[in-house]
């Protein structure tokens, strides 16, 4: 069955924590105001936004244990959200995060380190018939061989496709149709060089978009031998930012899917990223069409 979009990477089970008091100090107490278990990960979160706004998508990536796979199976059971290439081992640990969050604060913990130093890979591989079967793509970095692999499939079968975080000189981000780059990245690939000077190099190389993020900064954006341009971030009152760098990959994504050019799909993507850093959990409540198409109009959310 054919889908909109087919999605690559991390869908995993995430405990987030929104304290009451501000962020955790050392030997104090903090007092836990909401906590939830719910989808979570760059393809899971990005799968329930663009489920929310009207996209088709089949994902895979994680393979789901066993505490994960019916919390998955009954979140996504009502969404346009097909899991049925999500498939386990037997004996799969499962993959979960645990985030506490204050606000513009949040840590996440987990033990993806101990996963990968595993041996065994804890993902699938792509499948060369869902992105045969989708109109675009997205893909996380974070799966190495498999995460190329699919993202040669794409170029194979002329499936456009949105990856984060890939440096300049990575097969993911040369053939991306937008390659969304964060400040953490800068920071570990780049370290020291402020984003005007690294754009131009990721420009160089890339077939593409590319666009750079700074949290509450200007996000830069630019396609090789074209111009940098800037734009400001919609002003929301933030709540959390849990999941704000993933739903903006959502929103590139619903861009590529209805041939956005780069302004619109800059701006449609920080809408979606502004209205999901105004609420909390993003997954119960993740920006839905009409709000995105009133931010955009108005530049601010409804009192």
């Amino acid at each position: 069955m054919r889908s909109d979009a087919y999605l690559f990477g991390q869908i995993i089970g995430s405990n987030s924590f929104l304290l009451q008091d501000g962020f955790l100090q050392p030997d104090q107490y903090a007092e836990i105001s909401e906590h939830y278990f719910l989808p979570g990960g760059e393809t899971g979160t990005a799968a329930t936004v663009l489920s929310s706004l009207g996209v088709s998508v089949k994902v895979d990536g994680t393979k789901p244990g066993p505490g994960v796979a019916p919390m998955l199976r009954e979140f996504y059971r009502d969404k346009s959200v097909d899991l049925s290439s999500l498939t386990s081992d037997e004996g799969q640990e499962d993959v979960v995060d645990y985030v506490v969050i204050a606000g513009l604060v949040r840590s996440p913990m987990g033990r993806f380190q101990h996963l990968h130093a595993g041996g065994v890979p804890y993902w699938n591989s792509p499948r060369e018939e869902d992105i045969r079967s989708c109109r675009a793509a997205a893909i996380d970095p974070f799966f190495g061989e498999d995460s190329e692999k699919a993202a040669r499939l794409c170029v194979k079968h002329g499936v456009p496709y949105v990856t984060i975080d890939c440096p300049h000189d990575r097969y993911l981000h040369i053939h991306a149709a937008v390659n969304v780059v964060s400040g953490e990245c800068l920071a570990e690939h780049y370290a020291g060089r402020p984003a005007e000077e690294v754009l131009p190099l990721l420009q160089e190389t890339a077939e593409g978009l590319v666009i750079v993020t700074s949290g509450g900064g200007d996000m830069l954006f630019a396609r090789r031998d074209g111009p940098i341009r800037r734009m400001k971030p919609f002003p929301v009152r933030v709540r959390s930012t849990l999941g704000a760098g993933d739903t903006f990959k959502a929103g590139c994504v619903y861009g590529v899917l209805n041939g956005f050019d780069d302004e619109r799909l800059v701006r449609f993507a920080s809408a979606c990223s502004g209205i999901a850093i105004s609420r909390f959990p993003l997954p119960l409540y993740p920006p839905r069409p009409e709000e995105v198409a009133f931010l955009m109009e108005n530049g601010a959310l409804p009192e």
